[in-house]
Formats: structure tokens, sequence, C-alpha cells
């Protein structure tokens, strides 16, 4: 039986085999300059590159991405993206007047202000719909299916997964290591496919921290779905945001924020 992308076999003591999920450090390389040096797994790293870039708001859309390669280095692997101008140009100036090193959850911030930073509105109309009637009942379809088509996951048991549900079905879904890696690379996915987010559901494996909510806010996102309850700060920026978000909290199924549409 084939292994999955992303998972690998290694020899335990006493002769055993496991299959585990591969762990390698992936430098997102923009303009021939490291933005940041994740952690991830080595599958879908085309659609990382353009994901990290729209949620981090470097880029505003794909086409501001010119092109993208992946470069398998001894350490590691690079993924290296070019800009259209201004959107290089707009880098190259951040990245002057950056001091400090780039980190995983909040990549490439030069300050306390920036980590809560203002997020567009979501888009009205499309997926505010779907918050409405029996929140517990989407929920569950939209966990379900996202479960259901975790390949990754089923093999190492260590992975984390983003999913777009359209309330039938699952559109999209990427998997990785880090959370945050899996809802760049769906966001990349969705942007290169031109699928309109806010018409559907973005469903996650993890809980929602505010990292997330803003990513999602990023892509145009209406409604996340989570299957553990989110920070308070998650909720708080989800609501300015006017980000439904829906996750199990003590009581089961919890509508945390509603959308902005009233």
């Amino acid at each position: 039986m084939s292994l999955p992308a992303g998972a690998v076999t290694v020899s335990l003591p006493g002769g055993a085999r496991a299959v585990l999920a591969e762990e390698v450090p992936v430098a997102l390389v923009f303009d021939g300059v490291t933005q940041a040096v994740m952690m991830a797994s080595p599958v879908d790293l085309e659609d990382f590159l353009l994901g990290f870039a729209l949620t981090e708001g470097m880029i505003a859309a794909p086409a501001d991405l010119l092109r993208a390669e992946v470069v398998h280095q001894p350490q590691g692997i690079e993924v290296r993206g070019w800009l259209a101008a201004p959107a290089g140009q707009r880098f190259a100036a951040r990245r002057r007047a950056m001091a400090g090193p780039v980190g995983c959850g909040l990549c490439g911030i030069d300050s306390l202000a920036a980590a809560v930073r203002p997020l567009p509105r979501a888009p009205r109309g499309g997926g505010a719909k779907l918050t409405l009637g029996a929140p517990a009942a989407l929920a569950d379809a939209a966990l379900h299916a996202l479960r259901a088509g975790q390949v990754l996951q089923d093999a190492v048991r260590a992975a984390h997964a983003a999913g777009f549900w359209d309330g039938t079905r699952l559109l999209a879904l990427r998997e990785d290591v880090g959370r945050h890696n899996a809802l760049d690379k769906l966001a990349g996915a969705l942007a290169a496919a031109a699928v309109d987010v806010g018409a559907g559901v973005v469903v996650m494996t993890s809980r929602l921290s505010v990292d997330l909510v803003q990513k999602a806010a990023m892509i145009g996102a209406r409604v996340l779905i989570a299957p553990s309850a989110p920070t308070a700060l998650a909720v708080s920026e989800a609501q300015a945001a006017g980000i439904a978000v829906i996750a199990r909290g003590p009581g089961g199924a919890t509508v945390y924020t509603e959308t902005g549409e009233r």
C-alpha cells in the first residue's frame, strides 16, 4: 500500500516500523528574500506560498504573484516567488523597516500593534445564510466531511487540515503538520481556482486562535467552523470582521459570533 504525500516509514526499536508525518523546514522566499521559515509538510508548497502571501497581506490578488518554484536544498526546501509591482515594492520597503526575526503564528510583524491588525469586513451574501437555522447540524456536517477527506491524518495521526465546504460537499482540503500552514495551503488552492470563499464555509481541525481568524478574514471567509472552542481574542476579531464562528464548546456546538449581515 502506497503512502500519502507527507508520510514516511521509519524503523522503531525491536525491528518494528511506523508511518509518521514528514516535518521539513520550508523557507518562503519572495524576490530573493526569505520572509519566513516554517516547519511544514512538504506537500502543496506552491499553494502554501500563494496562500501565505494572501493571508499575510503581502499581495491583494493571485496575479500579484508572478511565478513560483520549489527548490530542494540539503537542509530543507525553498519555495521561491516573484512579486509584481507595486506588491514587490511594498514588500521591499517593509523588509527595510523591519528590525526583528519572523515567527510562526504571526509572521513578519514588527510591532505589538501589528499583532492585532485591521481586518477587511466579510463580504455580504453567500455563506452567511449557512449559519442560520441549525448551527449544530451545520458544524457536524462540515467537520464530518473534513475528517472523511483526511488521507494524511489517516496514515500518521498527526496532521491538521483545513477545508472548504459549500453546504453540500467538500470542495477543497489541505493537510499539514501545522494548523496555520494547512489554512495557508487551503487559501492558496482556493485563490488559484478562483473560488468565492464567501459562498461557503472554512472548516478546520484545530482550535481557533486569533491568527487563524485573521488569515480567514484576509481571504474573504464568512463562516469559520472548528471542533473546539476559540480564544476570546479570536471571537473579538471575528466579530469585528463580520465572520461567523461556530465551534464545539463545553455544551456542544456554539455560535460564538454571527456575520455582520442583518
